[in-house]
């Protein structure tokens, strides 16, 4: 038997290999990459102010990513500008997936309202996961005698402004869907912007402004306690979570369906293994039965699916709002 021996190396020559290798194969190294992840805390912006519905979203997944990964996942608000300023903070970080966007569809809604933004709305983010979808719903406090949609619409026609409306923000998906909603039936409110879900639902419950039409799951433990009467959802189904209240096609409004949606993105640039991996990891939490019962509860149906279904979403919400907004002629700078 002859027995062949390795000349040997020098050191250079073996770093050279290496190296060669490496630049042959970049997947190995990304493999590696996202093996390892998440090493250090991951940091998540959420771009409205805290108490609202996507804030409640974002601190149940941080809490179950923190307990899968044994790394803290870390909430920040950062509101103001209709989301932009949380998001030009992400879109400046660094590549490597360890600071991530809470959006939905407000990311669509940005780049075709505002003249500017420090980012380029399309280009500066990597879709990682559409989480969940959920309506919106249009609630008001009891006081103001308005018992059903059919009632409310008869005022704003009647009484165009006299109904005071807060906004969760300005040129947000439910400013669009009111428009929507005006367009179709000539009902004029008083649109009140405010920095997120939390501070509108506060005024309403204060009674300084008469209502709001908010993401669901930001208002069913208020609408269940009788402090908020709601009127209808916009999208085409009942909510499980409230599922006394009507549809809007339901209600007087037929065909009107709008179905809003959270998510998370990375910069652009974040390596495809590092956010397969978070997804795989955000879809694995929101499907376990008993995070997808609580999300449930609160008003959200878990999503899921891969960066590319987001992506799709995306793509068809900047056709549909856009006409909205054009119609509308609502514009932010």
């Amino acid at each position: 038997m002859q027995t062949f021996l390795l000349p040997h190396l020098p050191r250079r020559a073996i770093l050279l290999s290496v190296l060669a290798f490496a630049a042959l194969h970049p997947f190995a190294a990304a493999a590696d990459e996202a093996a390892r992840f998440p090493s250090k805390p991951v940091h998540i912006v959420v771009p409205v102010a805290a108490g609202g519905s996507a804030d409640k979203l974002t601190r149940l997944i941080a809490e179950r990513l923190t307990e899968r990964w044994g790394q803290n996942v870390v909430v920040e608000n950062v509101a103001g500008a209709s989301g932009t300023i949380g998001a030009a903070r992400v879109a400046k970080a660094t590549a490597d997936g360890y600071t991530l966007l809470q959006q939905g569809e407000g990311l669509t809604l940005n780049a075709i309202l505002f003249d500017r933004l420090p980012y380029d709305g399309q280009k500066a983010f990597t879709p990682v996961i559409k989480a969940v979808v959920n309506p919106q719903i249009l609630v008001v406090n009891p006081k103001t005698g308005i018992n059903d949609f059919r009632g409310y619409l008869a005022r704003a026609k009647a009484q165009p402004q006299s109904i005071s409306l807060g906004l969760p923000g300005n040129g947000g998906i439910a400013h669009v869907a009111h428009e929507m909603i005006a367009q179709d039936t000539g009902a004029q409110v008083n649109y009140i912007p405010y920095s997120g879900g939390g501070p509108a639902t506060l005024d309403v419950l204060a009674g300084h402004v008469d209502a709001t039409l908010i993401t669901l799951a930001a208002v069913t433990d208020h609408v269940r306690a009788g402090k908020l009467r709601a009127l209808a959802v916009t999208t085409a189904y009942r909510s499980s979570a409230l599922p006394n209240v009507p549809t809007m096609g339901e209600a007087g409004l037929p065909g009107f369906a709008v179905e809003s949606w959270q998510g998370y993105f990375a910069p652009a640039g974040t390596p495809a293994a590092v956010v397969a991996k978070i997804n795989r990891d955000i879809q694995a939490v929101i499907s376990a039965p008993e995070t997808q019962a609580k999300l449930e509860d609160m008003g959200f149906k878990v999503a899921g699916g891969t960066p590319s279904d987001m992506a799709r979403t995306l793509a068809a919400d900047r056709v549909r709002y856009a006409r909205t907004i054009q119609t509308a002629g609502i514009t932010l700078r």
